[in-house]
């Protein structure tokens, strides 16, 4: 029996793998943040394990969890999904820095701490055994008023980057799973969200950036809605990346961002960041 960890099971697509994967007969073990709502139990080939991904300890003591329950076993896969987006939002200039700093201690150090604590259970399972770490696709699109998320994700593309050479002598695999816009609860009520994002910003940045009103309230969310993928169009396109057995540094996830993944190698970064702006309808300066 494949054994894996997916951490933020409590709800999203993180949730979908560990019942995908557990129906399939992986046995599953699924990090779930501690008094978070969730619809996961502890039966079958699943088990519940308490996780906040941004405190040290919860992350170890998590693993401890693992490690006696598999009994000298190891790991053949672990997922670093859990991650938030709407912490530190709004224009770069305004952003509050201790939310900043907030989000890195989720998104990024909360996959790097998860890495440290799992990889040894990981080398016992080496060669076969796999990482992948999510990223997203607004590091190609960088989208406006989502600097310090677009940020903390750059951040675990580089850390995969550096994993793969670390990771290869030992037969593991390390890829960056780049989702594009899911339908899911991080993305519900897109249009409601972006203004409430805008409204939060400081009236000076308001003022100041309010050519970018109609790009974050309107343009961005449009685009999430008429492109982005259903849950089971995702967690489709993520067991198809499973599947494979080999991992490219990037495995695009999505309708929209697929096409992103192409653009990315047949332009130049000038030609994509002219197109990009284009489509986002991003005002060009009039002087």
């Amino acid at each position: 029996m494949k054994t894996a960890f997916i951490t933020g099971a409590n709800v999203g697509q993180a949730n979908l793998l560990v019942k995908a994967l557990s129906q399939r007969g992986w046995r599953v073990f699924a990090g779930v943040l501690p008094g978070a709502p969730t619809d996961l139990k502890t039966e079958g080939n699943v088990t519940v394990v308490d996780q906040d991904v941004s405190s040290t300890e919860s992350v170890q003591a998590s693993a401890k969890v693992v490690t006696d329950a598999l009994g000298g076993q190891g790991l053949d896969l672990l997922m670093n999904v859990a991650g938030v987006a709407n912490v530190a939002v709004g224009v770069l200039e305004g952003v509050d820095l201790a939310q900043a700093e907030r989000l890195f201690h989720i998104n990024t150090f909360g996959q790097l701490r998860v890495i440290q604590a799992f990889l040894p259970l990981l080398r016992k399972n080496a060669p076969g055994s796999r990482i992948a770490n999510y990223s997203s696709g607004a590091i190609i699109a960088s989208p406006v008023g989502a600097g310090i998320y677009n940020m903390t994700k750059h951040a675990i593309h580089g850390m995969t980057l550096t994993l793969r050479n670390e990771l290869a002598p030992f037969g593991i695999q390390v890829t960056s799973i780049i989702p594009g816009g899911v339908l899911t609860g991080m993305s519900a009520n897109s249009h409601e969200n972006t203004k409430k994002t805008w409204a939060q910003q400081p009236a000076e940045m308001q003022k100041i950036y309010e050519p970018l009103r109609n790009v974050m309230c309107q343009v961005l969310p449009d685009m999430l809605e008429k492109t982005g993928s259903s849950p089971e169009q995702a967690l489709e396109g993520t067991l198809k990346i499973l599947e494979k057995s080999k991992w490219k540094p990037m495995e695009y996830l999505g309708k929209d961002v697929k096409p992103m993944g192409v653009l990315r190698r047949l332009l130049s970064d000038s030609q994509l960041e002219t197109m990009m702006r284009s489509s986002f309808k991003i005002p060009a300066y009039r002087g």
